[in-house]
């Protein structure tokens, strides 16, 4: 980056701060760093703006590059988060560390145009709106760069969320959108640090929030890796189901109880196995599935619902030795519970269902608490 002219520019922030603050969440994404800030140094002229890089602890040194641009320009900052990871949560943190009356959250990668964030802010300046979403579906809008399958991808979330949840936006898979800051301060404790989408979450946040929606074009990714993959969709269900529980279930929970159903799975499939392929006592068998179980849910619950709080190394051994323990109190629990209903009233599937419910929120309660803690 030319270090000399944004040298020249250091005086553009007034003693009275920002506007705007454009929140910029980032993992791996040393390559883009300099060329955004160039690029939002010639489309913000004249507009008192900063950035604040939100770096989930970058293997790449992302945080480092933002740092060093920041020595030079007042306007940069760099948030390094260690010890959780998540877009909607740097988000919500970048955020939440502003004090200019506007916030913008736009990716990292180059593909969201930064030349209409001057249009985007003078929508809300206007006072006729709260919140501007970028969007690619409509006249002026584009997403040719997406590939055949990423394209089919969008539309069909798109579809499934404005049929779900009833929201305008026509582009609700957009993760570029800027709000009054006033509006996210009040909406902010109702947010989900969790999942991969956070605008759906702040659109649905209130009732009666005024958007507004402004065309751009999808561009190509400058350097780096495309962070969507099937553990992203997962957690955008996770979100959805959530929404329509107007909250009264967090997305994280949803996520363990998904999680908590596949291990059903895998408990039947590997006794089956057990049964059929050696000739195993039912009690050893069943074991042996169970065990097979709870690894399979102690992996996935790691990589999926706590990917924020993700254990690595000796703290995985130490926390699939705890997962185990829990869930062996869960299961005594389960069946405490279910034995001492189905004596009183004598209907299996009522006291099967209370059990399991007891034990599924137990696990989660214990495991929130003692193994995926906030560090």
């Amino acid at each position: 980056m030319n270090l000399t002219a944004v040298e020249a520019n250091r005086d553009v922030v007034p003693e009275t701060g920002a506007v705007l603050s454009v929140v910029v969440p980032t993992f791996n994404e040393r390559g883009n760093v300099a060329e955004l800030v160039r690029r939002l140094d010639l489309a913000l002229a004249g507009i008192a703006w900063e950035a604040i890089f939100v770096d989930d602890n970058s293997p790449d040194g992302t945080a480092d590059a933002v740092k060093a641009i920041g020595r030079q320009d007042q306007r940069i900052r760099c948030i390094r988060r260690v010890g959780r990871r998540g877009l909607a949560g740097a988000c919500i943190e970048g955020m939440l560390s502003s004090s200019a009356p506007h916030v913008a959250v736009m990716d990292a990668d180059l593909q969201h145009d930064e030349r209409v964030l001057p249009a985007m802010l003078a929508k809300l300046q206007s006072g006729q709106f709260d919140l501007v979403a970028a969007t690619r579906y409509v006249e002026g809008g584009s997403a040719s760069s997406f590939s055949e399958s990423r394209g089919r991808i969008s539309r069909a979330a798109t579809q499934i969320t404005q049929r779900l949840l009833g929201t305008k936006l026509s582009d609700p898979m957009s993760g570029f959108f800027m709000l009054r800051r006033d509006v996210f301060e009040e909406m902010a404790p109702r947010l989900s640090p969790v999942g991969f989408k956070i605008l759906v979450d702040i659109a649905t946040a209130s009732d009666g929030l005024r958007i507004a929606e402004q065309p751009y074009s999808f561009g190509e990714r400058h350097e780096g890796e495309s962070k969507f993959n099937v553990q992203i969709g997962l957690e955008f269900l996770g979100l959805l189901l959530a929404k329509l529980s107007k909250g009264l279930v967090d997305p994280r929970f949803i996520f363990f109880a998904i999680v908590g159903a596949m291990g059903i799975a895998v408990n039947l499939a590997v006794l089956n196995l057990a049964l059929i392929a050696w000739p195993l006592r039912f009690a050893l068998a069943k074991s042996v599935a169970t065990f097979f179980a709870m690894t399979s849910n102690f992996i996935l619950n790691n990589s999926l619902t706590y990917r924020d709080r993700r254990l690595k190394g000796l703290a995985m051994v130490r926390g699939f030795a705890g997962f185990c323990l829990i869930g062996t109190v869960g299961a005594l629990t389960d069946i405490g519970l279910a034995s001492q209903l189905y004596a009183d009233h004598e209907v299996w599937w009522v006291a099967g269902l209370a059990g399991a419910v007891m034990g599924v929120l137990w696990n989660y309660a214990m495991s929130s608490m003692f193994i995926w803690r906030t560090r």
